[in-house]
This record gives structure tokens, C-alpha cells and sequence, in this order.
């Protein structure tokens, strides 16, 4: 897929980290970009820095995400491209004593449901609804009528204690991804997942300097956080390169965490 103005793209969780550099990275390319996100300040800035529009999104809500693709859609034409960024993690364990009572206690079913509902529920809501859209569209000359790309985790096949959840979510994007590329082939709509491993996103932005610097030298080479920029960079690739389909693809610098 040739990227330039004529082309629409939509990235879930863009207001900050994978997604902003992502929505940069399209914006860079002429691309018309619709950011989803709930932190609202962040997305309006970002929306004016690119020329791109901003839409409050609850990935997890039915109605918020049909508001925000009719608001995109109305500002910037129908997506060609759907990049899902949007995702949030917890650390609890399955069963442990409480370490002040001593009791025993399992983990709060309400909050690895979350985790399932934003991570896996909520992307594969946006790419059902966002293919739905791209079936109004002409394929382009190359063939392509549109791309997704998803975003994993190294978690959904190395995942550690206290991320079941998490890896659950992840494992299932993961496994979706496939049977997608098969379901959308016949329409001209590839799609792909990332599996970034410990990256220099929001989420690490509050750990002191020294468990940054710890994490980072786990990674093989280069030894040191991945940089949000080189992800953006690998979702450009899949979206233009037209034989990229129903790949899941690790960037995580060779790391291999063994369980701990």
C-alpha cells in the first residue's frame, strides 16, 4: 500500500507511546490519522501537532467506538488503516497469602476480566467494525483494500509471574490473528501482529532510572528499552509490504525471559 493523503488510518491507543509514534509515523507519510484514546488532552495535542482528529474512545465500549469511527470517518474519509495500540496490563498473581493477614487470596476475576475486555475484546471490536468500513473501498491499484496491524506482547508466548491476565489477552490477539488474514482475505484486507518486548512506553516512564536501566540490559542487543519509534517503523512495513499477512512478528531485541 503506497502511503500518502489519499490515504485514511485510525490507531487505537495513540495518544501517547507505541501509538503516538505510530500515528507520527503515518502523519510523516501524508497520512490522514484519527487518533482513539481516553486521555484527552494528550490526543487533542497530538491530533493538532499531525493535523490529524482526535476522538475520546472506550475501546471497551460499544457505543464509544461506534462514536469515534463516525467521527473520524466524518473528519478524514473511511480508513484504509487500522493500527491497535490500545492496551493496559495489571501484576497480580493466580492464588497467594496476603502478606500482611497471611490468608490466602486469588486473584480478582473482575480485574483479569478488564484486562481480557481491553486488550483482546476491545481490539478485535475495532478490527471487526474497522473491516466492516474498509468493505465500501475500491482496492487500490496494488491490489491492497486495507491493512491492520495489532499489538501483542513477547507475553502472549513468554509471559511472567503475575501476568496471566495479561498473557491471556495477548496469547488470544495472537491467536486471532490468522483466522483473521484467512476470514478478510477474499477482500483484500491484510493483518498482522506485533509482539514488542520491553519498550520505553508510559508504563515504564515512573520506574526509577535503575530498574529502567536493570530491564534493559536483559535484552540481548541492543541492550536497552525499545524505542516507540522502531515499533511505528515495523507497523509502516507491514502495512505497506502487500505479501506481509497473517504474521505475528517479535520485536523485543532476542530477549528470551526465563520464568522467574
Amino acid at each position: 500500500m503506497k502511503l500518502d493523503s489519499s490515504i485514511s488510518a485510525i490507531v487505537t491507543g495513540g495518544a501517547s507511546g507505541l501509538g503516538a509514534a505510530t500515528a507520527r509515523a503515518l502523519a510523516a507519510k501524508g497520512v490522514k490519522v484519527g487518533i482513539f484514546d481516553l486521555q484527552e488532552d494528550k490526543g487533542e495535542a497530538l491530533a493538532k501537532e499531525i493535523g490529524g482528529c482526535f476522538a475520546k474512545v472506550n475501546v471497551t465500549d460499544e457505543a464509544s467506538v461506534d462514536a469515534g469511527f463516525a467521527k473520524v470517518r466524518a473528519a478524514n474519509g473511511q480508513e484504509r488503516i487500522l493500527i491497535n495500540c490500545a492496551g493496559t496490563g495489571n501484576a497480580i498473581k493466580t492464588a497467594s497469602k496476603n502478606k500482611e493477614t497471611g490468608a490466602p487470596e486469588h486473584f480478582p476475576l473482575d480485574k483479569f476480566n478488564l484486562i481480557i475486555q481491553i486488550n483482546l475484546v476491545g481490539t478485535f471490536r475495532c478490527i471487526a467494525k474497522s473491516a466492516a468500513g474498509m468493505l465500501t473501498l475500491d482496492p487500490l491499484p496494488d491490489g491492497d483494500r486495507g491493512a491492520i496491524v495489532n499489538t501483542g506482547s513477547v507475553a502472549a508466548v513468554d509471559g511472567q509471574i503475575g501476568q496471566a491476565a495479561y498473557s491471556a489477552s495477548k496469547a488470544g490477539v495472537v491467536g486471532m490473528t490468522l483466522p483473521i488474514a484467512r476470514d478478510l482475505s477474499r477482500e483484500a484486507i491484510r493483518i498482522n501482529t506485533i509482539l514488542p518486548g520491553i519498550f520505553d512506553t508510559p508504563l515504564l516512564a515512573g520506574a526509577p532510572e535503575k530498574v529502567r536501566q536493570a530491564l534493559g540490559a536483559q535484552v540481548p542487543f541492543p541492550s536497552r528499552l525499545g524505542n516507540p519509534v522502531e515499533y511505528a517503523s515495523l507497523a509502516i512495513q507491514m502495512v505497506e509490504n502487500g505479501y506481509f499477512n497473517g504474521e505475528t512478528v517479535r520485536l523485543d531485541g532476542a530477549i528470551r525471559m526465563a520464568p522467574r
